[in-house]
């Protein structure tokens, strides 16, 4: 397979789409009334950290693909002037900047998906938007860590490579049917391959690696044609990773291998997990809330051994 290197005129990556139009149905009651993306970690919205690091890697321009029952998103990300006043009458300079932090991140756009057809169709209801220009996809349920630069090295991957890439993950072989799954080989370079095949959750058995697709990508525009074309897959939905199949059959698609830190909102038990982790590493709440935990954790320890202890 030829190596691809990418033409010094290739545009460089500006515009991000995240697709935040799903029903959020594992966290039912919650998300009766609210959306999944806006349910807290700690004190942020779990959207808003996606967005934070989209514009930390120079992305300045948001598209988000919603649905109906999503007008929390847009607003969240809108100016909200009646309390940006109230609280510069109190002098609350903190909390001021905190409430007009989401709307100066970057220029947010919003659209709405219509039928929930899949995450590729979400990726194709921003062709107007995209253009003919490369753009990244975030998904909300995976955080990365603010500290680790994943995005970053993709969109240097992309400006070096053209093409798609995909962020790769490797994961043990009983979580394999959970992920889309790269079929890999070696692409010189530490930490990136040439992806030659993609399976959407596949069979334990049928996994061609142990390497899992997360939840960013750095997507040509060539994907949109191939998604117009692209069948309803698994689930009767359109698949990205179909259409990123064929893609990667060209030769045009690398993964950048990733095993920084990674926060999977979209489980009840890794979501609990990731508030406690940043929680942890908040200056401002790690030092109390760490404190409590351990006596927290010791008491039901000592609970445990109380309930194992024989009674006399």
């Amino acid at each position: 397979m030829i190596r691809m290197s990418a033409p010094h005129s290739a545009p460089s990556v500006r515009k991000a789409v995240v697709p935040a139009a799903g029903l959020g149905t594992r966290f039912l009651p919650a998300t009766k009334a609210t959306p999944k993306e806006m349910l807290p970690v700690v004190d942020k919205p779990a959207i808003q950290y996606v967005v934070e690091e989209a514009a930390a890697a120079g992305l300045d321009d948001v598209l988000m693909v919603t649905g109906r029952h999503k007008r929390a998103i847009e607003d969240h990300f809108d100016h909200a002037f009646e309390l940006e006043q109230a609280l510069a009458a109190k002098g609350d300079t903190v909390r001021l900047d905190a409430v007009r932090d989401p709307a100066r991140l970057a220029d947010i756009h919003h659209i709405r998906q219509g039928d929930p057809l899949g995450l590729g169709h979400a990726v194709l209801c921003a062709r107007n938007h995209v253009g003919d220009q490369p753009f990244a996809v975030l998904l909300g349920d995976d955080l990365i860590d603010p500290r680790e630069t994943l995005l970053s090295r993709m969109l240097e991957i992309r400006d070096r490579y053209a093409g798609s890439v995909v962020a790769l993950m490797e994961v043990p072989p009983e979580q394999v049917h959970l992920y889309g799954c790269a079929a890999v080989e070696p692409s010189g370079e530490d930490g990136v391959v040439r992806v030659t095949g993609l399976v959407e959750k596949p069979a334990r058995e049928d996994a061609p690696s142990r390497y899992a697709v997360i939840g960013r990508y750095v997507l040509d525009p060539a994907v949109f044609d191939v998604l117009e074309r692209t069948a309803p897959g698994r689930g009767g939905e359109i698949q990205l990773t179909d259409a990123l199949q064929e893609l990667a059959a060209g030769g045009t698609v690398h993964g950048v291998i990733f095993s920084g830190r990674r926060y999977d909102t979209g489980d009840k038990a890794d979501y609990l997990r990731t508030v406690v982790r940043l929680a942890c590493d908040r200056p401002d709440l790690g030092p109390e809330f760490v404190a409590w935990l351990k006596e927290f954790v010791a008491g039901l320890e000592d609970g445990d051994a109380d309930r194992e202890r024989p009674a006399a």
